[in-house]
């Protein structure tokens, strides 16, 4: 039997810089085995063109991102999740909407490139690191037998995958 895609939503405060890379960079090295979405709490309204600059530059898509609040996947018809992964410290301590299916989750926090201060070759270069931190975990992620894992041996590997290098101060710690 055939599992349709797994549906993959990562979550930031503002969905405009770490969410929009997982996005991207999920879109491409997962199909078509996963559907990548991202959204966030405060959604800043646009997308950081350093983001895009750094996904272009490695050859990922950046057609039709847009920075929306995760509200938009908590309603009827809303594509259900498979797993939802919190990409920033403050999205994993935020009140989340109720998920239909009860998806997996994991916080895989990763220090803001947003937040850094400096000339725009600092900053692009803080993206870099973000993208590179980000596509390992998610290889990682895409590289599990999803099929063959119960609940309990999944969300141990998700949480390890919060832990691996780059990780900011709370990643993998999920609050449980």
């Amino acid at each position: 039997m055939t599992h349709r895609p797994f549906n993959v939503l990562f979550l930031c405060t503002g969905n405009s810089a770490r969410s929009i890379l997982a996005e991207s960079i999920l879109r491409k090295d997962g199909a078509p085995h996963f559907n990548a979405f991202s959204a966030g709490s405060q959604p800043r309204g646009s997308v950081n063109p350093f983001a895009l600059k750094v996904l272009e530059s490695y050859d990922y898509p950046t057609d039709g991102f847009r920075s929306k609040t995760w509200d938009e996947f908590a309603v009827e018809g809303a594509p259900e999740m498979d797993f939802i992964f919190t990409v920033c410290d403050d999205a994993a301590g935020e009140a989340c909407p109720v998920w239909l299916g009860h998806p997996a989750n994991a916080h895989w926090g990763i220090e803001d490139p947003s937040h850094i201060e400096g000339t725009d070759l600092e900053k692009e270069a803080a993206f870099v690191t973000a993208f590179k931190y980000m596509r390992n975990r998610i290889r990682a992620f895409t590289a599990l037998p999803l099929s063959s894992l119960d609940h309990l041996a999944l969300t141990s590997h998700l949480d390890d995958i919060g832990k691996m290098d780059g990780a900011s101060a709370k990643a993998g710690d999920t609050g449980k």
